[in-house]
């Protein structure tokens, strides 16, 4: 066998990588951690829409929301739009203090179009410690960034 030769394998490979890279291959994920998150147009949301929703003002935190997440609201019975109402603002937190938490424990990840921040907090008590997970979900259009869920 010819040693100067390259190998089939290698340019189906080199063939393969140079057709993902014209065919616009999937980006990778990108991670914010902590304060860059409330520079983020998706942190910037996720903390005015805590703070909105802290305040009662839920018409004006849906308005965050993308179109398809405002509509499955409008489409909700009323009676099961208040229960959501009463349970979201007695979980809500002020948006100095949510910012906060993000800053120590935040973690933003943006796939595409879409990005997910996490803010994991844990608790110590004289029983112990305990963990509290919060998830937002986020579509991004542009600079624009909608809570999706």
């Amino acid at each position: 066998m010819n040693m100067n030769r390259p190998r089939p394998t290698f340019l189906a490979g080199a063939a393969l990588a140079l057709i993902a890279i014209g065919l616009g291959a999937p980006a990778l994920a990108a991670e914010l951690k902590g304060a860059a998150i409330l520079n983020h147009a998706c942190g910037k949301v996720a903390v005015r829409q805590m703070g909105l929703i802290h305040a009662g003002k839920f018409d004006d935190a849906n308005k965050l929301s993308t179109r398809e997440l405002q509509e499955q609201w409008k489409a909700m019975p009323a009676k099961d739009r208040d229960m959501m109402k009463g349970m979201m603002k007695e979980l809500a937190e002020s948006e100095s203090k949510f910012a906060a938490g993000i800053r120590s424990d935040g973690v933003l990840m943006e796939n595409g179009q879409d990005a997910t921040l996490t803010v994991t907090k844990v608790v110590k008590d004289a029983n112990g410690s305990s963990t509290t997970t919060t998830t937002h979900q986020f579509r991004m259009n542009g600079g624009e960034c909608l809570v999706s869920r």
